[in-house]
Protein backbone atom coordinates (compact mmCIF):
# COMPACT_ATOMS: atom_id res chain seq x y z
CA UNK A 1 0.00 0.00 0.00
CA UNK A 2 1.41 3.47 -1.07
CA UNK A 3 0.90 6.16 2.10
CA UNK A 4 1.29 10.15 0.61
CA UNK A 5 3.40 12.20 2.86
CA UNK A 6 0.67 15.58 4.36
CA UNK A 7 3.44 17.61 2.76
CA UNK A 8 2.80 15.64 -0.87
CA UNK A 9 -0.45 15.76 -0.25
CA UNK A 10 -0.60 19.26 0.35
CA UNK A 11 1.77 19.95 -2.79
CA UNK A 12 -0.85 17.54 -4.65
CA UNK A 13 -4.25 19.47 -3.43
CA UNK A 14 -2.51 22.95 -4.28
CA UNK A 15 -1.59 22.16 -7.81
CA UNK A 16 -5.11 20.86 -8.32
CA UNK A 17 -6.56 24.08 -6.72
CA UNK A 18 -4.34 26.67 -9.33
CA UNK A 19 -5.04 24.53 -12.17
CA UNK A 20 -8.84 24.16 -11.07
CA UNK A 21 -8.99 27.37 -11.30
CA UNK A 22 -7.67 28.22 -14.35
CA UNK A 23 -9.18 26.11 -16.16
CA UNK A 24 -12.43 27.73 -15.22
CA UNK A 25 -11.54 31.10 -15.67
CA UNK A 26 -10.53 29.95 -19.38
CA UNK A 27 -13.96 27.72 -19.46
CA UNK A 28 -16.54 30.40 -18.15
CA UNK A 29 -14.30 33.25 -17.26
CA UNK A 30 -13.18 35.46 -13.97
CA UNK A 31 -17.01 36.41 -13.19
CA UNK A 32 -18.17 32.87 -13.19
CA UNK A 33 -15.87 31.57 -11.54
CA UNK A 34 -16.29 30.36 -8.12
CA UNK A 35 -15.15 28.90 -5.20
CA UNK A 36 -17.51 26.18 -4.69
CA UNK A 37 -16.70 25.57 -8.44
CA UNK A 38 -12.75 25.19 -7.97
CA UNK A 39 -13.54 23.27 -5.17
CA UNK A 40 -15.19 20.72 -7.32
CA UNK A 41 -12.66 20.69 -10.26
CA UNK A 42 -10.01 20.01 -7.83
CA UNK A 43 -11.87 17.76 -5.87
CA UNK A 44 -11.20 19.58 -2.38
CA UNK A 45 -12.98 20.88 0.25
CA UNK A 46 -13.37 24.57 0.05
CA UNK A 47 -12.18 25.24 3.43
CA UNK A 48 -8.81 23.87 2.00
CA UNK A 49 -8.70 26.66 -0.44
CA UNK A 50 -9.36 29.10 2.23
CA UNK A 51 -6.65 27.85 4.40
CA UNK A 52 -4.25 28.61 2.00
CA UNK A 53 -6.01 31.67 0.16
CA UNK A 54 -7.71 34.51 1.38
CA UNK A 55 -9.89 35.01 -2.02
CA UNK A 56 -10.60 33.76 -5.14
CA UNK A 57 -9.43 36.69 -6.42
CA UNK A 58 -5.81 35.46 -4.72
CA UNK A 59 -5.96 32.03 -5.84
CA UNK A 60 -6.48 33.23 -9.14
CA UNK A 61 -3.29 35.73 -9.49
CA UNK A 62 -1.56 33.00 -7.65
CA UNK A 63 -2.23 30.53 -10.36
CA UNK A 64 -1.68 33.13 -13.56
CA UNK A 65 1.75 34.26 -11.66
CA UNK A 66 2.80 30.81 -11.67
CA UNK A 67 2.34 30.25 -15.32
CA UNK A 68 4.26 33.27 -15.99
CA UNK A 69 7.47 32.32 -13.48
CA UNK A 70 9.42 32.81 -17.20
CA UNK A 71 7.43 36.48 -18.74
CA UNK A 72 8.37 37.59 -14.77
CA UNK A 73 11.99 37.17 -14.01
CA UNK A 74 14.52 39.89 -15.26
CA UNK A 75 18.13 38.56 -16.25
CA UNK A 76 20.97 40.46 -15.83
CA UNK A 77 23.97 39.76 -18.56
CA UNK A 78 25.22 43.53 -17.74
CA UNK A 79 23.44 45.13 -21.15
CA UNK A 80 20.61 46.80 -19.84
CA UNK A 81 18.64 47.07 -23.45
CA UNK A 82 19.62 43.26 -23.90
CA UNK A 83 17.93 42.21 -20.81
CA UNK A 84 15.27 44.14 -21.39
CA UNK A 85 14.20 42.79 -25.01
CA UNK A 86 15.06 39.34 -23.33
CA UNK A 87 12.52 40.05 -20.47
CA UNK A 88 9.78 41.81 -22.45
CA UNK A 89 9.92 39.20 -25.46
CA UNK A 90 9.26 36.35 -22.46
CA UNK A 91 6.25 38.58 -21.57
CA UNK A 92 4.73 38.92 -25.36
CA UNK A 93 5.37 34.78 -25.41
CA UNK A 94 3.23 34.97 -21.84
CA UNK A 95 0.46 37.33 -23.63
CA UNK A 96 0.28 35.96 -27.00
CA UNK A 97 -0.12 31.93 -25.69
CA UNK A 98 -2.90 30.10 -24.04
CA UNK A 99 -3.21 32.42 -20.89
CA UNK A 100 -4.20 35.71 -23.03
CA UNK A 101 -7.86 35.73 -22.58
CA UNK A 102 -7.64 35.28 -19.05
CA UNK A 103 -4.98 37.95 -18.27
CA UNK A 104 -7.40 40.26 -20.58
CA UNK A 105 -10.65 39.44 -18.43
CA UNK A 106 -9.01 39.60 -14.86
CA UNK A 107 -7.51 43.18 -15.89
CA UNK A 108 -10.72 44.34 -16.84
CA UNK A 109 -12.43 42.55 -13.89
CA UNK A 110 -10.07 44.64 -11.42
CA UNK A 111 -11.76 47.52 -12.41
CA UNK A 112 -14.40 46.68 -10.87
CA UNK A 113 -13.59 44.51 -8.33
CA UNK A 114 -11.54 46.01 -5.42
CA UNK A 115 -10.15 42.62 -3.82
CA UNK A 116 -9.15 41.26 -7.42
CA UNK A 117 -7.28 44.93 -7.90
CA UNK A 118 -5.66 44.23 -4.95
CA UNK A 119 -4.37 40.88 -5.27
CA UNK A 120 -3.38 42.11 -8.93
CA UNK A 121 -1.32 45.06 -7.70
CA UNK A 122 0.23 43.50 -4.77
CA UNK A 123 0.96 39.94 -6.45
CA UNK A 124 1.66 41.05 -10.38
CA UNK A 125 2.31 44.57 -10.56
CA UNK A 126 4.20 45.62 -7.63
CA UNK A 127 6.32 42.44 -7.38
CA UNK A 128 7.20 43.13 -11.47
CA UNK A 129 8.27 46.74 -10.83
CA UNK A 130 10.22 46.10 -8.15
CA UNK A 131 12.70 43.79 -10.04
CA UNK A 132 12.03 46.42 -13.28
CA UNK A 133 13.28 49.07 -10.71
CA UNK A 134 16.46 46.86 -9.20
CA UNK A 135 17.85 46.28 -12.81
CA UNK A 136 17.25 49.53 -13.71
CA UNK A 137 18.96 51.20 -10.73
CA UNK A 138 22.09 48.76 -11.66
CA UNK A 139 21.59 50.16 -15.53
CA UNK A 140 21.79 53.78 -14.08
CA UNK A 141 24.96 53.19 -11.60
CA UNK A 142 26.99 51.94 -14.65
CA UNK A 143 25.76 54.80 -16.76
CA UNK A 144 23.97 53.00 -19.15
CA UNK A 145 20.87 55.07 -18.70
CA UNK A 146 20.91 58.59 -17.70
CA UNK A 147 21.27 59.52 -13.90
CA UNK A 148 18.32 61.62 -13.72
CA UNK A 149 16.05 58.82 -15.47
CA UNK A 150 12.51 58.45 -13.71
CA UNK A 151 12.59 54.22 -13.19
CA UNK A 152 8.43 54.61 -12.77
CA UNK A 153 8.48 56.70 -16.36
CA UNK A 154 10.68 53.97 -18.12
CA UNK A 155 8.62 50.60 -16.33
CA UNK A 156 5.72 52.23 -18.09
CA UNK A 157 6.76 53.39 -21.20
CA UNK A 158 8.16 49.93 -22.35
CA UNK A 159 4.93 47.49 -20.64
CA UNK A 160 1.72 49.77 -20.98
CA UNK A 161 2.12 48.89 -24.95
CA UNK A 162 2.26 45.35 -24.33
CA UNK A 163 -0.77 45.65 -22.10
CA UNK A 164 -2.68 48.11 -24.57
CA UNK A 165 -2.43 45.80 -27.11
CA UNK A 166 -3.48 43.04 -25.30
CA UNK A 167 -7.02 44.65 -23.48
CA UNK A 168 -7.59 46.84 -26.48
CA UNK A 169 -6.86 44.31 -29.15
CA UNK A 170 -5.61 46.48 -31.77
CA UNK A 171 -2.84 44.77 -33.05
CA UNK A 172 -1.45 41.50 -31.63
CA UNK A 173 1.75 41.72 -29.54
CA UNK A 174 5.09 41.04 -30.70
CA UNK A 175 8.44 40.56 -30.89
CA UNK A 176 8.41 43.33 -33.55
CA UNK A 177 6.34 45.62 -31.03
CA UNK A 178 9.26 45.46 -27.99
CA UNK A 179 12.24 46.10 -30.59
CA UNK A 180 10.04 48.92 -31.83
CA UNK A 181 9.06 50.54 -28.19
CA UNK A 182 13.26 49.94 -27.18
CA UNK A 183 14.83 51.66 -30.19
CA UNK A 184 12.11 54.58 -29.53
CA UNK A 185 13.20 54.58 -25.21
CA UNK A 186 16.91 54.15 -25.64
CA UNK A 187 17.05 56.43 -29.55
CA UNK A 188 14.56 58.74 -28.88
CA UNK A 189 12.00 60.28 -31.36
CA UNK A 190 14.29 62.92 -32.88
CA UNK A 191 15.23 62.11 -36.65
CA UNK A 192 19.28 61.40 -37.13
CA UNK A 193 21.10 64.43 -37.82
CA UNK A 194 23.16 64.28 -41.30
CA UNK A 195 26.75 64.14 -40.67
CA UNK A 196 28.89 66.91 -41.74
CA UNK A 197 30.60 66.70 -44.74
CA UNK A 198 34.41 67.51 -44.84
CA UNK A 199 34.83 69.43 -48.15
CA UNK A 200 38.07 70.49 -47.24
Amino acid sequence: MSITSPPRRQARSRQAILRACLELCQEVGFGHTTMDGIARRAGVGKQTIYRWWPSKAAVVMEAINEQAENAISMPDSGDIVADLRSQMRSVVAFLAGDMAETVAGVIGAAQTDPALATALHEIAVEPHIARSHKRLEAARRQGQIRADTDLDAIVELLFSPLYFRLLLRAEPVSEAQVDATLDICFTGLRPEQPRPTNNA
